[in-house]
């Protein structure tokens, strides 16, 4: 198609917009939707820059008026407005079809810029990379060496970064749901598991502060059996889904499994379903198709999951703000507190070790995209 429409003597201007900029436009709404449902999602930066967001204001009504009610009308309101959002864009390409396939999206072959057009584009693609990254964790990095020199490595934030063992059994039970959820999506292709599978996903577009709410709501009424205890046995149970962490363990699985399942359903697609025939063929059961066949074709896949959810758990900050129990802090909890002080070099060390580790999956996506692309 694009060299139909340089054949046709279209410019380049033309050919983007009627061609690269139609065919992209899934892509586009799905990046669209995710940077909507990040911003919607973030409280810390909101607060602190002194934007009034909905999430912030849910956050404000529910902790520092101790408004509950209030708070959840006004999630509500943020999941009525998600929703349409999504629901719109969806609508309006209803009737648009896209049929170009992988195979030819590779075989477009990047053409070189020189001269002035070579580094306006390196300007260009430098400029998000630099006030983005490098300058702030420049900065981070400058005043976490100061505060080392001057008070050593503190205690608090060895027992944070092992606190980070939730984030990791976390990950793990998001990647074994994201397996279960994408395999039978791929082994059972009716229209209701498509749609198990979809409903498996919502809870990525909403954000944490209203998942929270409503998972409080919910254990809130499980965690009665304390005071039921107490009157009948004379034996505290102590609140056991919020005080072990298992409802932030939930809201974790909750939120990010769609990060799994989309990973995970990229790795299968690229198996083609011959090689589920041959299994199947030489007596292999479902579940050994998927041990000896799928698993191992979508390693990669697997791990790049992993990290991500394992990223995005370790630096989710307003469901572990309002679902952690007592005295549990997190590298992204320490950040936000001592930030809210105005103490920012107490948090510039635990923020650089965020940053540290945010970076591995950028890599790892980064290596497995160029490899695809020169295979």
């Amino acid at each position: 198609m694009w060299s139909r429409s340089r054949a046709l003597w279209a410019s380049a201007a033309a050919r983007f917009w009627r061609v690269a900029m139609p065919l992209a436009r899934p892509a586009v709404a799905v990046g669209v939707s995710l940077a909507l449902m990040e911003t919607l999602n973030d409280i810390g930066a909101s607060e602190f820059l002194g934007v009034r967001s909905l999430t912030v204001s849910i956050y404000t009504t529910w902790v520092t008026r101790s408004d509950l009610p209030g708070a959840a009308q006004i999630a509500l309101a943020m999941i009525v407005l998600v929703i349409a959002l999504v629901s719109l864009e969806r609508w309006a390409r209803r009737r648009q079809r896209y049929s170009i396939t992988a195979q030819r999206a590779r075989s477009f072959a990047p053409k070189p810029l020189k001269g002035k057009a070579a580094a306006l584009a390196l300007v260009l693609g430098l400029l998000p990379v630099v006030f983005g990254f490098l300058l702030p964790a420049g900065y981070l990095a400058v005043e976490a060496w100061k505060r080392f020199q001057f008070a050593g490595l503190s205690g608090k934030l060895l027992i944070e970064a092992r606190n980070t063992t939730l984030s990791a059994l976390a990950t793990v039970a998001v990647l074994v749901c994201g397996l279960v959820v994408a395999f039978a999506a791929r082994s059972y292709p009716q229209r209701g598991m498509q749609a198990v599978s979809r409903i498996s996903t919502l809870g990525y577009a909403m954000p944490g502060t209203v998942l929270a709410l409503g998972i409080l709501i919910a254990t809130a009424g499980f965690d009665f059996l304390d005071a039921q205890a107490r009157e009948w046995l004379g034996v505290s149970t102590g609140l056991l889904l919020i005080g072990s962490g298992a409802a932030l363990g939930y809201a974790y699985l909750a939120r990010f499994l769609a990060i799994s399942v989309g990973s995970v359903e990229a790795g299968l697609t690229r198996i083609p379903r011959s090689y589920d025939q041959a299994a199947r063929t030489l007596g292999h059961s479902l579940t050994g198709t998927f041990r000896h066949v799928h698993l191992p074709l979508s390693k990669a896949a697997i791990a790049a999951a992993g990290l991500l959810v394992f990223v995005d758990c370790m630096k989710e900050l307003s469901a572990t703000l309002l679902l952690r129990p007592l005295n549990f802090e997190t590298l992204a909890t320490h950040l936000y507190g001592e930030a809210a002080r105005g103490t920012y070099e107490e948090a510039s060390i635990a923020a650089l070790a965020i940053v540290v580790v945010g970076i591995l999956p950028v890599i790892l996506l980064a290596r497995i995209g160029r490899n695809e692309q020169q295979g």
